[in-house]
C-alpha cells in the first residue's frame, strides 16, 4: 500500500505485485527515493483520467530511471479507480508516471491491435479525492492541453506500511 498526501486529500493505494510486478517495483522505487513528493496532477480529462509523477509545479519534467517493460499483458483492466503506467507511443516507455482511470476505460487494455496500458495499483481509499481533482478547472498552461489552471500537488508519496 502507498498513500499519496496531495493537496486535495490523501489517496490510498493497493498495488498489484503479483500481477505487474515490474511496475510495482518501478513505482515503489519513485516513492522510496522521494521521487514524487512536489510533482503535479499535469493532465486531467474529466470522464477519463488524471495523470502525474514527472512533472514538478513549473511544469519540468524530473530526472527519471530507465524506462520499463509494458505489463499491459497481465489481465488487469482499467476500470475506475485502477492506476496504470503512462507511457508514449513507444509500449516500453513507462518511467514515473502514472494515471489514476476515472471511468472504466477498456479501450485501453491489452488486446489485439493494441497493446495496451499496464494497470498495477487501484485506490483502495480517497476515491473521493481523485473526482475532486478530476473536477478542476483545465485549460491550456505552459504549453499542455488538459492542464490544471491551479496546482494539484503531491506533496509527499510513502508506503503505508512505514517500510
Amino acid at each position: 500500500m502507498v498513500v499519496f498526501e496531495t493537496s486535495h486529500g490523501d489517496i490510498e493505494i493497493e498495488l498489484f505485485e503479483k500481477e505487474a510486478p515490474e511496475s510495482v517495483k518501478n513505482f515503489l522505487q519513485y516513492v522510496d527515493d522521494g521521487h514524487y513528493a512536489g510533482t503535479i496532477f499535469h493532465r486531467v480529462i474529466a470522464d477519463f483520467m488524471i495523470q502525474g509523477g514527472g512533472m514538478d509545479a513549473g511544469f519540468s519534467s524530473k530526472k527519471t530511471r530507465a524506462p520499463i517493460k509494458n505489463e499491459a499483458k497481465n489481465g488487469l483492466k482499467n476500470e475506475r479507480g485502477t492506476l496504470a503506467m503512462a507511457r508514449t507511443n513507444d509500449i516500453n516507455s513507462a518511467t514515473s508516471q502514472f494515471f489514476i482511470n476515472l471511468k472504466d476505460n477498456d479501450f485501453l487494455d491489452n488486446k489485439p491491435g493494441s497493446f495496451g496500458y499496464a494497470v498495477f495499483g487501484r485506490v483502495t481509499e480517497g476515491l473521493d479525492v481523485v473526482d475532486k481533482i478530476a473536477a478542476v478547472k483545465t485549460g491550456r498552461r505552459k504549453g499542455y492541453d488538459d492542464a490544471p489552471l491551479e496546482d494539484v500537488t503531491i506533496v509527499a508519496a510513502r508506503r503505508a506500511d512505514g517500510k
